[in-house]
This record gives C-alpha cells, sequence and structure tokens, in this order.
C-alpha cells in the first residue's frame, strides 16, 4: 500500500476492499506497508494506532519506514530541529496528537521546553513501533521500498537515506533493475509501472486515491478506496 500520510478513512476504506479481494486467495497473506504513515494529512497519530493494532483477519502486516517517519523519530531523538519538522507537514502530525505548536512557542520562553511537551505528548507505543519499522523487504522477484534503491548496487550496499528519500537516480536507471521493485515516496496522478518499477503513491493527501497493488501468482492489480 502507498502513501497514507495520516488519511486514516482512506486506509480503511482500502483495507476492506484489500480483505474482500483476498478473502478467496489461499495460503498467506501480507500487507506491505510502504511507509509516510504520518505528516499532511488530518489523523497521523490515529494511523499509527491503527497500524500498531493486528492486521486484518487472515492477513499479516508489515510496515516500513519512509522518510517522514524518519524524520518524526529524528525529532524525538533530538537529531532534527522542530522548524526542519514542521516543513515536512508536522504540523498536522502534532494536531493530531492534540499540540498546538504556535500556541505553545507563545506559552513557553525555550524551544527546548516546547520541544520537551512536544516529546512527551507523543506515546512510547508509538515512538517504539517507529523504532521498529524495517526499511526494506525482499522476495524471489520483487523488493518493497519507500522511495527506491540504486539499480547499480546489491542490497547490502543499499544506504538507508537512498531507501527512503532516492528519486533521480533511480528513476534514470531503473532499466538496470533486475528485480521488480515497488515503491512509494513521489505522488503520480495513477499508479505507473516503469521498467522495472512501480510507484503506488496516487497523492492521498493531496486530493488524490490511496493505492495497494495486489501481487498473486506473479501478476498485479491495483486496487484503491
Amino acid at each position: 500500500m502507498g502513501d497514507v500520510h495520516g488519511c486514516l478513512d482512506e486506509l480503511l476504506s482500502l483495507e476492506r476492499a484489500i480483505v474482500a479481494d483476498g478473502k478467496d486467495l489461499p495460503a498467506r497473506k501480507l500487507i506491505i506497508m510502504l511507509g509516510d504513515y504520518v505528516d499532511r494529512g488530518p489523523a497521523s497519530s490515529q494511523v499509527l494506532e491503527h497500524l500498531i493494532a493486528p492486521a486484518p483477519a487472515g492477513f499479516e502486516r508489515i510496515c516500513l519506514a519512509g522518510n517522514h517517519e524518519v524524520m518524526m523519530l529524528d525529532y524525538i531523538d533530538g537529531r532534527l530541529g522542530l522548524a526542519d519538522w514542521m516543513s515536512m507537514g508536522a504540523a498536522a502530525t502534532l494536531h493530531s496528537y492534540g499540540i498546538d505548536q504556535e500556541r505553545l512557542v507563545q506559552v513557553y520562553r525555550s524551544s527546548r521546553q516546547v520541544d520537551e511537551v512536544i516529546r512527551k505528548a507523543i506515546p512510547a507505543p508509538h515512538v517504539a513501533f517507529l523504532r521498529s519499522m524495517p526499511i526494506l523487504v525482499e522476495a524471489p522477484r520483487f523488493i518493497f521500498v519507500h522511495a527506491g534503491v540504486r539499480p547499480e548496487l546489491d542490497i547490502a550496499q543499499q544506504t538507508d537515506d537512498d531507501l527512503v528519500l532516492i528519486r533521480s537516480e533511480f528513476y534514470k536507471h531503473s532499466a538496470q533493475l533486475k528485480k521488480y521493485v515497488v515503491h512509494g515516496h513521489t505522488p503520480t496522478a495513477e499508479p505507473k509501472l516503469e521498467d522495472k518499477r512501480v510507484n503506488i503513491d496516487t497523492g492521498a493527501v493531496f486530493g488524490g486515491k490511496l493505492t495497494a497493488l495486489r501481487i498473486w501468482q506473479d501478476k498485479g492489480l491495483y486496487l484503491t478506496n
């Protein structure tokens, strides 16, 4: 499933479509979330709470890290300033936790106090969930990742930064890919298959659809909310 960005209603709707589509499929059923659950949309904390809970009956779920989860965790751990996180749509995330950043700045004298209030307001299970996220899933014919890979490098040589942030170098050289790479990160009007990369970020938070790709017996089917 592509980038959710706090769009809880769309996530729940697409999950129902996935369950209906998969009800007659035998064997193991796995939902792989491609990252970017927080920021920009109205319900980031509620999306994390939902993803922490068990997957729909009959399914397993793996939630990969996107660059927005990395940035949120970097802020929580003090590696990133609040202004940098805010520039990526964090105001909506803070509001979903009941935090008005502008009001905090008026009330507290120092940025350190503002940071303390914000970090205490994010529940420990949410922080633990952010820390637990893998960054890539590899299968015999497919790679699932938030942003993409460097096609010329083996998986062991990829950097975390590239896996959650890469764009142009991945797109320009995607003809070199040895496996299909299913990714999000770059919004597009429709899901897009190009060479061996499949982009399923269809901009749900910008008024587009939330998209999933169902892969069964090496054949794909797009599902939307």
